[in-house]
C-alpha cells in the first residue's frame, strides 16, 4: 500500500489510476509520495519514506530540488500537458492587447444605466479603436510545448511569426508549422516583432530578459505577453517603457503590487492553466508518472533526475540512486555479481540512477554494502 499525500485539491481523476495500492491522503506523516500543484514546499521537511513528488503542472519553482536531489526524492513535472490552455490564454491576451477590450467593457460598466446607453456607446466606443492582429508579425521566445502551439495557432490566424528557441530539438522543429520563421538570433525577433511572447523557464540566463536594453531594439508600439514567468521581465523597465509608449501593451499572468493601475497594463491573476481540462490532464499525468515511478522505478519527466525507463521483468527490481561517483555502475556490479537479469543506467549532471532486474532475491547484507557507497542516495527493491 503506498500513502499519498495531496496538498493542493487534485482532479478526482486521479482516483481511476491510483486505486487499490493507495491510499491517498490530506495529512500523512509518511507518505510514499507526494502530489501537488502551487503548494510551497520550501520550508516543508522532507520524511524520510518520501520516493517522489508530483506536480501537476509545468513550473517547479513550489518546490526545492536540490533539497529533493540530495534526499534521493525524485521529482516530476507535466509538461505539455496544459499547453492548450495556456496557448489559449495567449491569443486571448494579444486581442485584450490589441483592442482595448479590458478597458472598453470597464467603460461600459460605469455608464449610467438610466442614461441613453446605446448613444453613449456610439459615441464612445471610437476611444476604443484598436489595430487587428491579422498580417502582423509575431515573436515567440521559447518553442516548448505551449510555445509551438501558440506559433502554430497564430500561423493559422494569418499571422507571420519568427521563433527562437537555442535548444529546439529535431523533433520538436518537425511540430512546428512550415510557416514559421527559426532564427537563432534573438535580437531578430526582438527587431521585427510586433508582438512577442515569452515561453522560457526561470533561469539565471532568462531572469528579466526582457529588460531596458532589449525593449530598445523592438519596434515602437510592441506588445508584450507574458504567461510563463514573472520575473523574465524587468518590471520597473516595463512600466517606463509602457508609461512613455514604446511598449503599447503588456499584459502578464503575474500581478504584483507594482504592477497594479499601471498605464498600459494588463495584469491577468495567473489564469494561464486555470481550466478544468488543463486541471485534469496535469492530475492524469502527474498520477501516472507517480504510478510508475513507485512501482517500477521508471522515470518519465523528472526535473531533477535522468529520464529511464525500462520494461518490468517479474522478477525483483533494484534501483539506486545516486550523486557524484563515476564508478557507481562498476561498483555495483561487483556487488551484485552473477545476479543481474538486466542493468540499465542514466545520468544528468553529476546526478545518476541505476536499474537492475534481478535474478533472484537480493541479500539483505548486500543491499547494506551498496547502501555505503559513496554517492548513494536513495536505494529500493520492488518485487
Amino acid at each position: 500500500m503506498y500513502n499519498i499525500l495531496k496538498l493542493n485539491e487534485i482532479s478526482p481523476l486521479i482516483n481511476n489510476i491510483l486505486t487499490d495500492n493507495y491510499k491517498q491522503t490530506n495529512e500523512c506523516e509518511n507518505p510514499d509520495g507526494i502530489i501537488l500543484r502551487s503548494f510551497k514546499m520550501h520550508d516543508y521537511p522532507i520524511p524520510s519514506s518520501l520516493l517522489a513528488v508530483a506536480r501537476a503542472g509545468a513550473g517547479v519553482n513550489n518546490i526545492p530540488l536540490d533539497k529533493m536531489t540530495d534526499a534521493g526524492v525524485v521529482v516530476f513535472n507535466t509538461p505539455g500537458a496544459n499547453a492548450n490552455a495556456v496557448k489559449e490564454l495567449v491569443i486571448t491576451d494579444m486581442l485584450i492587447a490589441n483592442r482595448k477590450i479590458a478597458e472598453a467593457i470597464d467603460w461600459t460598466n460605469k455608464l449610467d444605466p438610466q442614461s441613453d446607453v446605446a448613444a453613449l456607446v456610439e459615441k464612445g466606443k471610437k476611444a476604443f479603436i484598436g489595430p487587428e492582429i491579422f498580417a502582423k508579425t509575431l515573436g515567440v521566445i521559447g518553442l516548448g510545448a505551449i510555445g509551438r502551439m501558440v506559433a502554430n495557432a497564430c500561423i493559422e490566424l494569418g499571422m507571420s511569426v519568427i521563433g527562437y528557441d537555442p535548444y529546439l530539438s529535431d523533433e520538436a522543429a518537425k511540430a512546428l508549422n512550415s510557416n514559421v520563421k527559426i532564427t537563432a538570433d534573438l535580437n531578430e525577433v526582438f527587431k521585427n516583432s510586433d508582438y512577442i511572447t515569452v515561453h522560457v523557464p526561470l533561469t539565471d540566463t532568462t531572469k528579466y530578459m526582457i529588460n531596458k536594453d532589449s525593449i530598445a531594439i523592438m519596434k515602437d508600439n510592441v506588445r508584450i505577453i507574458n504567461c510563463a514567468r514573472g520575473e523574465l521581465v524587468n518590471n520597473v523597465d516595463i512600466i517606463a517603457a509602457c508609461e512613455d509608449g514604446k511598449v503599447a501593451k503588456y499584459v502578464t499572468d503575474f500581478p504584483c503590487g507594482e504592477l497594479l493601475n499601471k498605464k498600459n497594463i494588463i495584469a491577468v491573476p495567473h489564469l494561464g492553466a486555470s481550466t478544468p481540462e488543463a486541471e485534469d490532464n496535469c492530475a492524469v499525468m502527474a498520477a501516472n508518472e507517480l504510478k510508475d515511478y513507485l512501482e517500477n522505478g521508471n522515470i518519465i519527466n523528472s526535473v531533477n533526475f535522468p529520464r529511464l525507463s525500462v520494461a518490468k521483468s517479474n522478477n525483483d527490481r533494484l534501483t539506486i540512486a545516486y550523486k557524484n561517483n563515476d564508478n557507481m555502475v562498476s561498483e555495483i556490479t561487483k556487488q551484485l555479481a552473477d545476479n543481474i537479469a538486466n542493468i540499465a543506467t542514466a545520468n544528468r549532471g553529476n546526478v545518476g540512477y541505476i536499474i537492475v532486474d534481478l535474478k533472484k532475491s537480493v541479500a539483505e547484507k548486500t543491499l547494506n554494502e551498496i547502501q555505503k557507497l559513496a554517492g548513494v542516495l536513495k536505494i529500493r527493491v520492488i518485487d
